[in-house]
């Protein structure tokens, strides 16, 4: 926490307290800012607030980049696989029956313990064992992290999920078009005009009366302009 108030200062402001609390001061502010409701049902478990103005994206990845080790304990579960890596240990050789009841290859090198090859001790969504967790504390290895993530995201009185942050302005411009390209094929495939189908509508029609300018006699200032290419050869 102490982290992340560091990170944002100057940038923004971590507000904690009891959820009973800010519940509280939440509700008594509806009658002015009736949209504050949408917050409730996210004011649970160990919930905090960062108020900023800056750019959300920013925020954000300020706040998930800060993280500090934490050891492995038993019992607890693992977010990751845990792996032991191979080298030697610095461990006297009277502890070899501790690494070999975890089935992790060694030998005796100048007369310290060494790990022939890297082993996993921890699987991923499993609780981490009390021997797992002795070996891992002996070999100072804190293999997991704590840390703050974005759970929700309030702006301008609406709610969303911080997934929306990873979308690029270059994907919003694409889904943008492919959208307006959609609704104008629609359009001119039910002939019903509309702001986006118009133009080539227009184009459409326009190439229609050029064509029967050019296929009769009757000629106007654009066909006129229009030449048509030739291929010249002989016998």
């Amino acid at each position: 926490m102490h982290q992340i108030r560091v990170a944002l200062r100057g940038k923004g402001v971590v507000l904690m307290g009891k959820n009973t609390m800010i519940r509280r001061v939440i509700r008594s502010n509806l009658s002015e800012s009736p949209e504050l409701e949408r917050l409730l049902p996210y004011v649970k478990d160990n919930v905090g607030f960062v108020f900023t103005s800056e750019n959300l994206p920013d925020i954000r990845d300020t706040i998930v980049a800060n993280k500090v080790a934490a050891p492995a304990r038993a019992g607890a579960y693992s977010t990751k696989d845990v792996f032991v890596p191979a080298g030697n240990t610095g461990m006297e050789p009277g502890k070899t029956s501790f690494f070999q009841a975890l089935s992790i290859p060694t030998k005796i090198a100048r007369g310290t313990i060494e790990i022939i090859s890297d082993v996993k001790v921890v699987t991923a969504g499993t609780r981490v064992g009390p021997s797992e967790a002795t070996l891992l504390n002996m070999l100072n290895i804190s293999p997991f992290t704590y840390g703050m993530t974005v759970v929700q995201i309030y702006d301008s009185g609406n709610v969303f999920s911080p997934q929306v942050l990873d979308v690029s302005e270059d994907e919003l411009i694409d889904r943008f078009l492919t959208g307006i390209k959609t609704i104008a094929s629609i359009s001119l495939a039910l002939h019903y005009p509309t702001l986006v189908s118009i133009t080539h509508s227009l184009v459409n029609s326009y190439k229609n009366v050029l064509a029967v300018s050019l296929g009769t006699e009757y000629t106007f200032e654009g066909s006129e302009k229009v030449t048509f290419p030739f291929l010249l050869y002989s016998n």
